[in-house]
């Protein structure tokens, strides 16, 4: 019942809550991204990708395949850095919200 009220809400604002939540898991990562000290070979792939999700989000074109493509970029980019690996995980929640990469 409770999925059905969300789809219900979503559905009066207009707004696709899965969207919502991977736009609120972008900024998170974002910005520890930003706030972590340390300079890492690929952070600027990393921060590319994210501005990809990001656009997505904004534009409302959410394609799965890019988006995992794109999760994918990050996790290679930033994955050795614990810091920011709930972030990353947060990332990976909302991308999966979207479903499997279609065939």
């Amino acid at each position: 019942m409770l999925r059905s009220v969300k789809h219900a809400q979503a559905a009066e604002s207009g707004v696709d809550p899965r969207a919502s939540a991977l736009g609120a898991a972008v900024s998170r990562l974002r910005r520890e991204l930003a706030g972590h000290p340390a300079q890492f070979a690929d952070r600027d792939i990393a921060e590319d990708e994210l501005a990809v999700l990001a656009a997505m989000v904004a534009d409302g074109q959410t394609e799965v395949a890019r988006m995992r493509r794109s999760l994918l970029l990050i996790a290679g980019a930033i994955g050795s850095v614990s810091a920011l690996a709930d972030a990353l995980m947060q990332v990976r929640t909302a991308v999966d919200l979207f479903g499997p990469v279609p065939r």
